[in-house]
């Protein structure tokens, strides 16, 4: 633009991203410092912090046994002898949810760290040998993704019978599949960078490349995956127990109180609200501490 033009209007329709005046702040520039802080990660971590304390101290500090029945207290509200109160048999709601907690939070967990080191490992394989093996374990994952994964589990403690480990092989069966396809797909990105080429060149075994390059490298994705997932594992055992494929009485877990206290609903809302609003609040600290890992590496990336 010369003088003879004159000066030239800006209007905010005529601002970009990258054409903003220094000191402008966007609703995009907005977003992207929001993400950039750490409070997902730091708020998750601390929801999480105080959910497995509690569960891991629950042997010690529950209130009473949870198997504990007392019929004249039945239905009984909030009080200093049962802080939540308590359920149809007269047994104390808070000490069944400390110790179903520990079932839920448990199989979940487990799960998850199994799918993950499985389907890791099969997906950096996949990456690294290709040809036959990467094709037959990319068809698996294709049929195992074409089925709901509550179907299959429901399918796999159907026939092996409800057990703790039934209900951790079934939700294995179907869980290692995102994995396996996010680590592959990661692992073949990073396997086109400069310097795994130069680890080629310099004479470095399969193994070593594996280990020193692509496996860092896939952790932060993968972490994130895996933290997204747990909720997802979280919600599915309660929904197995719910159904009465998961926890058999006496015990019981999350979703199995869901399951009891559906009759009794209108008569005592608490027993649905208080197993509810825990599976919500633990799915939903994990979550957040995915979204919070994948917003700092979306940062620095």
């Amino acid at each position: 633009m010369s003088v003879l033009d004159g000066p030239k209007t800006i209007t905010p329709a005529t601002l970009t991203p990258d054409s903003a005046p220094a000191g402008t702040v966007t609703r995009r520039n907005r977003t992207r410092a929001l993400l950039r802080q750490p409070w997902p990660l730091v708020a998750g971590g601390a929801i999480l912090t105080v959910v497995v304390v509690v569960l891991l101290l629950t042997p010690w500090i529950a209130p009473s046994d949870p198997a504990e029945q007392d019929l004249t207290q039945r239905f009984a509200g909030s009080s200093a002898a049962h802080w939540l109160g308590t359920d149809q048999l007269g047994r104390d709601v808070l000490s069944r949810m400390m110790h179903g907690g520990r079932f839920s939070v448990t199989i979940a967990g487990t799960t998850v760290a199994i799918c993950a080191v499985l389907g890791t490992l099969l997906g950096i394989l996949c990456a690294r040998v290709r040809g036959a093996f990467d094709e037959f374990v990319m068809r698996v994952c294709d049929v195992l993704l074409a089925f709901p994964e509550m179907i299959v589990a429901m399918f796999v403690v159907s026939i092996l019978g409800a057990s703790k480990t039934t209900l951790i092989l079934a939700l294995v069966v179907g869980g290692w599949t995102p994995f396996a396809k996010l680590a592959r797909g990661v692992a073949m990105e990073v396997d086109a960078r400069g310097f795994i080429e130069a680890a080629r060149a310099l004479g470095c075994s399969r193994s070593f490349i594996v280990l020193r390059h692509l496996l860092p490298n896939s952790l932060n994705p993968l972490m994130a995956h895996a933290a997204l997932r747990f909720g997802h594992k979280l919600i599915t055992v309660g929904a197995l127990s719910y159904l009465g494929l998961g926890v058999q009485p006496p015990a019981a877990d999350w979703g199995s109180m869901l399951a009891a206290a559906q009759p009794f609903l209108s008569q005592a809302p608490h027993l649905v609200v208080y197993p509810g609003l825990a599976i919500f609040v633990t799915a939903l600290s994990v979550t957040m501490i995915g979204q919070g890992i994948n917003a700092r590496r979306g940062s620095r990336s």
